[in-house]
């Protein structure tokens, strides 16, 4: 606030609150978890260039949508769908599954035996 009481993001930033800090009137050093997660989600230069592009009476709603959206967020681990997963999860899926089913007791050992051919070195078959 410009005062003596720096604002939660001064505080969390360790740094001196100016007495035109942006941050200062919508989170309070009273609240720094408020803040702290705004910035862990967001991150304070972007809530800043935010803030700086609205309109004063429309910075409140905004903080608090923010606080909102980050709250959520921080609760809820994203779950990524299976159309959206990478080469790498795909495989590591297909891994696990062959895993599995060579490690199934009821599966013979013939079954077994012939899927996991071995070679040397050089490159022959070993029966």
């Amino acid at each position: 606030m410009g005062g003596n009481s720096p604002c939660a993001s001064c505080k969390l930033l360790r740094r001196r609150c100016a007495k035109d800090c942006i941050f200062s009137p919508y989170f309070p050093s009273d609240d720094p978890h408020k803040f702290a997660i705004v910035h862990k989600v967001f991150g304070a230069s972007n809530v800043s260039k935010m803030l700086q592009e609205l309109p004063v009476h429309q910075r409140a709603d905004a903080v608090s949508s923010l606080v909102y959206e980050a709250n959520a967020r921080m609760q809820h681990e994203p779950v990524i769908p299976t159309s959206q997963m990478g080469p790498d999860d795909d495989k590591s899926f297909h891994l696990q599954n062959s895993l599995s089913q060579y490690l199934n007791y009821g599966s013979s050992s013939n079954a077994i035996h012939d899927s996991l051919k071995k070679e040397s070195i050089f490159g022959d078959m070993i029966s």
